[in-house]
């Protein structure tokens, strides 16, 4: 009896031994995890590269002289894949011009199925209303059986989107219908239906079960590929509900650098990692991790992850900021002890040359301190201007975009009666003939310049005469009566508002890339000062005189 009881307390410091022994294990497997993740992080752009090595060959594929549409169909797809997480806005110019091919080849299953990526497309950019009216033109009735689970995961997705932008979880609800409807019709060994029936066990809390489907799917998917991600992001929703959270860290990195390392921009694991930081108090890497989800987010324009970390954004912004000014502040304090402690050794020692060399390279690494710190003033200050700016232009324009959303709500309704009204009367031809008419466009289109003109020279009403004073005196813009703004100062003031990508301009201004860059081209040869300056010293009109850099 004794000799069993002098047992168990061996036994019991054996086990807390194994366990600490576990827990040291698993820290350093994470610690070892956070910094290659913090490697891939810095080196992104080298996946990044290879991404683009692929693109590049596939689009030089469409460049091969007689491609039958069939074949340009079949590239656009390749390209669509390779896009579609990664830049959202080229993977929607793709699947449109597929939509048009199948329309062209009055292909009904390849009209179907482009639709229902840009669906897809869509509702990741956060245009939900144009996704939500393309499904709704779809009546699953009418989809061959092969097709039915791309149209029910256009669906699932649309909800999952549209119930973060717009903050009702109410839609989640449908979302799980759509999702139960995909597994109804997928193949029970296929990736997407197991990765579905692993969420739908572990919400029906079970857990075996879900986590034996997962260890199939990890052992079947390849390393660091995005079907690796998915499931590691799985396993760490896993854990998370089991109440391990290091265990779940684990594969929400492990996710993490597999989407890093594949180019995929659309991605969760970030901003999960940032709240799981966050919450255990290490806000360094809750604030890497955020910016590396936004980063993202932005890069491939996927607008329901932007809205996802933006609140978050800004809570550990100012969190991480404060700590950033307390760690200042102390170093101030033992920046100001050093300078005190050398003056009195410099006293002390005046008549040692050596004390004096000393003396000499500490007052030279102040002045460059100094001078470092004059400079992050500098930018803070152009910074802080900037958001000044940014924050006024942004009051003004909600304002009058939703003038413009009323207004625009109340012609398309007028217009909707007036057809209606034709329709009614049996006016066929009166019908199509507005139908077929591009007037009520080009009118609205140039409305929409008009405002655009209108607020745009409200913010900025020195714009055209300091715009004209960066030019040659002969080459300056001489608008007519009627005319706010020509096409060349729209192009600037929309540079002038921060938005510098050609593309987006020339979307806007319905004209082509090589116009937008010829207008800037000109504008630039037309500069009474430097070339390279001239757009920098576009940008900084309306800008007080004090607040430039």
């Amino acid at each position: 009896m004794k000799l069993r009881n002098s047992i168990r307390p061996i036994r019991l410091l054996l086990l807390l031994s194994g366990l600490l022994a576990l827990a040291s294990c698993r820290q350093d497997e994470t610690q070892s995890l956070s910094e290659y993740l913090d490697y891939v992080i810095e080196n992104k752009h080298i996946f990044e590269a290879e991404k683009e090595e692929r693109i590049s060959r596939l689009r030089n594929l469409l460049g091969v002289s007689n491609l039958t549409p069939e074949q340009e169909y079949e590239i656009n797809t390749k390209l669509y894949e390779e896009f579609r997480k990664y830049k959202l806005d080229s993977a929607i110019r793709y699947v449109e011009r597929n939509l048009e091919i199948a329309r062209q080849l009055d292909n009904k299953r390849l009209t179907y199925l482009s639709n229902m990526y840009l669906a897809q497309l869509y509702s990741f950019s956060g245009m939900c209303v144009e996704a939500n009216q393309i499904l709704r033109s779809i009546r699953s009735s009418e989809l061959p059986r092969d097709l039915l689970p791309v149209y029910y995961e256009a669906n699932n997705r649309y909800f999952q989107h549209y119930a973060t932008l717009s903050s009702q979880r109410s839609h989640l609800h449908e979302m799980n219908i759509y999702r139960d409807s995909l597994m109804m019709v997928s193949d029970p060994g296929s990736f997407r239906y197991r990765i579905h029936l692993s969420y739908k066990l572990m919400g029906n809390g079970k857990m075996d079960e879900a986590r034996a489907i997962l260890d199939e799917l990890l052992e079947e998917v390849g390393k660091d590929t995005p079907l690796y991600a998915e499931t590691a992001y799985a396993y760490g929703y896993f854990y998370r509900l089991n109440k391990d959270p290091e265990a779940g860290k684990k594969y929400f990195m492990l996710s993490a650098i597999a989407d890093a390392k594949s180019a995929v921009k659309e991605n969760a694991s970030f901003h999960t990692l940032a709240l799981m930081y966050y919450d255990q108090g290490d806000l360094s890497r809750a604030f890497k991790y955020t910016q590396a989800a936004i980063e993202d987010a932005v890069f491939s324009n996927v607008q329901f992850r932007t809205t996802q970390m933006s609140k978050f954004y800004s809570i550990i912004n100012s969190i991480y900021q404060a700590k950033e000014a307390k760690s200042k502040s102390k170093l101030q304090h033992y920046l100001i002890l050093i300078s005190v402690l050398s003056l009195f050794l410099v006293l002390l020692f005046i008549y040692v040359y050596q004390q004096i060399h000393k003396l000499y390279r500490i007052k030279e690494e102040l002045s460059r301190t100094n001078g470092r710190l004059m400079q992050l003033n500098d930018e803070l200050h152009e910074k802080n201007t900037q958001l000044t700016d940014s924050n006024i232009i942004k009051e003004q324009y909600i304002a009058r975009f939703f003038d413009l959303c009323s207004m625009y709500i109340d012609k398309i309704e007028d217009y909707r009666k007036s057809l209606n009204k034709l329709a009614q009367n049996r006016q066929i031809d009166e019908l199509y003939k507005q139908l077929k008419s591009t007037s009520m466009m080009e009118n609205e289109l140039d409305e929409l310049y008009k405002n655009f003109d209108a607020i745009f020279l409200n913010l900025y009403p020195t714009f055209v005469a300091d715009f004209n004073a960066l030019l040659v005196e002969d080459e300056r813009i001489v608008l007519k009566s009627e005319d706010l703004l020509n096409k060349e100062l729209r192009i600037y003031a929309l540079l002038r508002l921060g938005i510098t990508d050609s593309v987006k301009i020339a979307s806007f201004l319905r004209c082509s890339l090589s116009t937008v860059y010829n207008y800037r081209t000109k504008a630039r040869n037309k500069a009474a000062i430097s070339r390279e300056d001239f757009e920098k010293m576009v940008m900084r009109i309306g800008v007080p005189p004090e607040n430039r850099p």
